[in-house]
């Protein structure tokens, strides 16, 4: 396989990344239908609009924001110009800002239901897909690995074999994906907390995985921008455990679950 892979229609060539980011997209919102409609959801159509707007809003800016902060010392000098602000994004700080997208959202209108739960299967789904489009665009992603003499190293072009950190990634996402299923056949979670496992699991994986690529970490910082985002993200979900288990009884809101019929 030669990289970037494009699909050629006649003289019209079109880029594998960008169409399967778009049916990542689809696809995961067709799931998310499907499993509503399975779903005794607690929040009413107007709310989860409104928290679709949050989450989008704060997903756009996190990912953008921490994607510039990957590379810190470009953002006096932006190679390419002003658009180089908006070019970069992250999955981690889109998912990050998302959250606070979200929880802001719900907090004006006083929602205290998990709106997350629902919206994991199809992120899994989506984000898999995804990946697969960034492993296929090679080095144009920016994504490879380091360097590896691995068997199962890729020339993405460059004729260096390098770790395919995005394949991993789609295996992570499966092997999380499995567990949180064959882990809720044993019994329904507790609310909220298929997304908060998601999150916790993704959020390490990917601290330890961005130890593969080759993006320095800023001098001074010890990690990179997304690896800190990760530490801040696992002790956001590591406080809320504490104070889960500190309010831990029968009536307590945590412990007030739906489940997918």
């Amino acid at each position: 396989m030669t990289y970037p892979v494009h699909l050629a229609l006649g003289p019209l060539v079109l880029p594998v990344h960008l169409l399967l980011e778009v049916l990542a997209y689809t696809i995961g919102y067709r799931l998310y239908q499907h499993l509503r409609t399975r779903t005794t959801d607690p929040i009413s159509d107007e709310h989860r609009l409104w928290i679709f707007v949050g989450c989008a809003a704060g997903a756009l800016l996190g990912s953008r924001l921490l994607g510039l902060l990957e590379h810190p010392e470009l953002l006096r000098h932006p190679p390419g110009g002003w658009l180089h602000y908006f070019t970069n994004k992250t999955i981690v700080g889109g998912l990050l800002g998302g959250l606070i997208g979200v929880e802001l959202t719900k907090k004006r209108l006083g929602i205290t239901a998990s709106s997350g739960d629902l919206m994991v299967f199809p992120i899994l789904l989506a984000m898999g897909i995804g990946r697969l489009g960034c492993h296929l665009a090679g080095l144009e992603d920016g994504t490879f690995g380091t360097a590896t003499t691995l068997p199962w190293g890729i020339n993405f072009g460059d004729g260096i074999l390098r770790h395919p950190t995005n394949l991993y990634e789609i295996g992570w996402l499966g092997l999380l994906g499995a567990a949180l299923w064959l882990l809720e056949r044993r019994g329904p979670l507790p609310d909220g907390w298929r997304f908060r496992l998601f999150m916790v699991g993704y959020l390490l994986f990917r601290l330890l995985v961005e130890f593969l690529k080759p993006t320095p970490a800023p001098s001074g910082w010890g990690l990179t921008a997304i690896q800190w985002a990760c530490v801040a993200g696992l002790g956001y979900y590591g406080w809320l455990w504490i104070n889960g288990r500190k309010g831990d009884n029968p009536s307590s809101n945590v412990f007030k679950v739906h489940s997918i019929h």
